[in-house]
């Protein structure tokens, strides 16, 4: 996933500097048709004189696509550059496929695995909580018998920072007990948990008002979300929405 990210930032730039007008057919340089699209030649040139009746031929692409980039065709520039990064583009286009490929077969795997878990299911009963983060946090955590307390697991995943306050200086630090990997993916589901649950969105709101940055206020919603996950996993029971007081 990391890398799917670099190279569709890559892929971006390189466009925009090479042939904007080309980006501006989507905005996204990471569509699946516009890849196709992309790496459907070997000389990024070559796409302005493309016939429709190929381009129709390229998975994802119809009438309305087609008459896209028809449109583009007719005024196509490149500059200078894409002599050499147009080369570049084709190749980082050809990779975030190969990558969509490897990564949809991960996620085949992960979603079969967690159907074998208990604790994967029920994370998954969590707004926000996808495939890849509740994977990533089960294999992290493990069983919740690891813990003496919400407590520990909440230091386990990051989201109980201590206190490094001394004399008239405030502030907090990260404990050496944190599972990096688990609080990384702690905090990309607790972001996400925010945009679907409309009390979590006033929590954080909330502590966005009282002055914390945007992960101090993550991590603060995310300790209330380790209460909810240990008496989730402790009474083998569902995510149920509440009000958080």
């Amino acid at each position: 996933m990391n890398e799917k990210v670099r190279v569709v930032n890559r892929l971006q730039s390189d466009l925009q500097g090479v042939c904007p007008d080309l980006l501006g057919l989507t905005h996204d340089a990471g569509n699946l048709w516009f890849l196709r699209f992309l790496s459907c030649r070997d000389d990024l040139r070559q796409l302005s004189r493309i016939r429709m009746e190929s381009v129709l031929k390229i998975s994802g692409i119809g009438k309305k696509y087609a008459g896209l980039i028809r449109a583009w065709q007719r005024t196509a520039k490149f500059s200078d550059e894409v002599d050499y990064v147009g080369s570049m583009i084709i190749s980082d286009a050809r990779r975030i496929l190969e990558l969509i490929d490897q990564i949809s077969s991960l996620e085949s795997i992960l979603e079969e695995l967690c159907g074998e878990s208990q604790m994967a299911e029920l994370l998954s009963t969590i707004p926000g909580y996808g495939l890849v983060t509740v994977s990533e946090l089960t294999g992290e955590i493990g069983s919740a018998d690891r813990f003496r307390s919400e407590s520990s697991l909440a230091l386990y995943l990051g989201m109980s920072p201590l206190d490094k306050s001394s004399g008239q200086s405030r502030g907090t630090r990260s404990p050496r007990q944190v599972n990096r990997r688990a609080k990384a993916a702690m905090m990309t589901a607790v972001a996400r948990h925010i945009g679907q649950v409309p009390e979590s969105a006033s929590y954080y709101q909330k502590k966005r008002e009282e002055g914390k940055k945007h992960n101090q206020a993550v991590r603060s919603l995310g300790r209330h979300m380790v209460r909810v996950i240990w008496s989730m996993l402790i009474q083998n029971r569902d995510y149920e929405q509440r009000a958080i007081k």
